[in-house]
């Protein structure tokens, strides 16, 4: 049934569909409406059989959904930013037990310095960590993907993170088509672990693992992950057949046409680069976009094909590997190094801290890419002005102070300046 509702609110709906019986909450901004909104469905009934544990922390939140996953529960959390940091280590014990537990992750930029926007720094952070990362374009998907992750979690027994941009999914209302519970039911069997503690049948998990065993439990990790692609693609097949629309999947295309400039990118941006490619595509440039869906698994042999014909990729990352560049084009080119025709890789940082990613920056790079290469990462909509600034004050003075409250204070210059000179022209 369709309808208008904040992304947090319809991904709570569609979470309690799918009948957790353990939800550990912790708020952090901004997931913290989802948690909210699942409190109230286990509240009123409308969600049964499910016990609702408000927690400490972010780490306390996993640790009790390990408990729970290891007990037999369909287990379920969410958080944000600084929260997974904190619970950094249940994360990877969670993969490294094997528990099919489903987290959402409002994605949000890590500090310092203190920052609460959307960028992807913080799913990029714990990408290696074993668990599977699934990527929402709108709050439809952001809603559908959560039922594909709990599948997917169970039949593997590895849990799934699905990444919504904070804010730009999780505030924003739109007309989202909530399914019925029979619709869910069908799609999404009772939860039948793998391994669960059983007084009658007695076991081990968290075992100590020495040297002579640690890489090939860490191996059969790898091999799971592997093993994952067609059922991610088998189960959003599933997904469109029983409920009329598409999401999962590894990635998705548009307008590839004879493309020969191709943009990659995940999540909420790709309805922004879908725009500016639909300008392009009539002013005559042949353009294209592959939306990843899925980044862990990364889906090595489904973007080699997508992209095999492309003179230039250009890859957008909403996340910085300092010492690198962007962690998504980092990916992208180990994957198109064995191609026979590499396509020209032009890496492009975007959105960092809930930047807006505009169109007309994007027509620009998207422009430049093919006339005019670089080397390294760009850095979309950089001031330039304040970075000289900065970096000269840096140079003349041992104590120059934190650089972002110097740039704070770069900025707020900057705009006196150009009011200063609007009044002077009258403006």
């Amino acid at each position: 049934m369709l309808e208008q509702l904040e992304g947090s609110k319809a991904m709570a709906k569609v979470i309690g569909l799918c009948r957790p019986q353990v939800v550990c909450a912790y708020p952090i901004t901004p997931q913290t409406h989802i948690v909210e909104g699942l409190g109230e469905l286990v509240r009123t009934g409308d969600v049964q059989n499910c016990e609702f544990i408000n927690v400490e922390s972010e780490f306390a939140a996993l640790s009790v959904a390990i408990g729970a996953s290891a007990a037999g529960a369909r287990a379920y959390t969410a958080t944000a930013s600084q929260g997974l940091l904190f619970m950094a280590e249940a994360v990877y014990n969670a993969a490294g037990l094997g528990l099919p537990i489903v987290m959402t992750l409002g994605n949000r930029a890590i500090g310092a310095p203190i920052n609460i926007w959307n960028d992807h720094s913080d799913a990029m952070a714990l990408r290696e960590a074993g668990w599977f990362q699934l990527f929402a374009e709108n709050n439809q998907e952001a809603a559908d993907l959560h039922i594909i992750a709990f599948r997917l979690a169970e039949e593997l027994s590895v849990p799934t993170m699905v990444c919504v941009d904070g804010f730009i999914l999780t505030h924003a209302m739109e007309r989202i088509d909530i399914p019925e519970q029979a619709q869910v039911d069908t799609y999404l069997p009772p939860y039948e672990p793998v391994q669960v503690l059983d007084p009658e049948d007695p076991i081990s998990i968290g075992a100590m693992v020495g040297p002579d065993a640690f890489t090939e439990v860490r191996y059969l990790q790898f091999y799971k992950q592997q093993t994952a692609f067609r059922l991610i693609e088998k189960l959003a097949h599933d997904f469109k057949k029983q409920f009329g629309r598409a999401a999962g999947g590894l990635l998705r295309t548009y307008s590839m046409d004879e493309a020969e400039t191709v943009v990659v990118a995940m999540g909420s941006v790709n309805g922004t680069i879908k725009d500016v490619i639909d300008e392009m595509r009539a002013d005559g440039i042949l353009i294209g976009l592959v939306c990843l869906i899925t980044f862990r698994p990364f889906p090595t042999r489904a973007l080699q094909e997508a992209l095999s014909h492309a003179k230039d990729v250009i890859v957008i990352d909403k996340a910085l590997d300092a010492g690198m560049g962007g962690p998504l084009a980092s990916n992208i080119a180990i994957a198109l190094r064995n191609l026979a025709q590499t396509p020209n890789m032009h890496s492009v940082v975007a959105g960092l801290g809930g930047r807006p990613v505009t169109k007309a920056a994007l027509h620009r790079v998207f422009r430049q890419a093919v006339i005019q290469p670089w080397d390294g990462p760009h850095f979309l909509d950089l001031n330039e002005r304040v970075i000289a600034r900065e970096i000269h004050r840096k140079g003349k003075a041992r104590r120059s102070g934190p650089s972002a409250e110097n740039v704070l204070k770069l900025l707020e210059r900057e705009r006196a300046e150009k009011i200063a000179a609007a009044e002077g022209t009258g403006r």
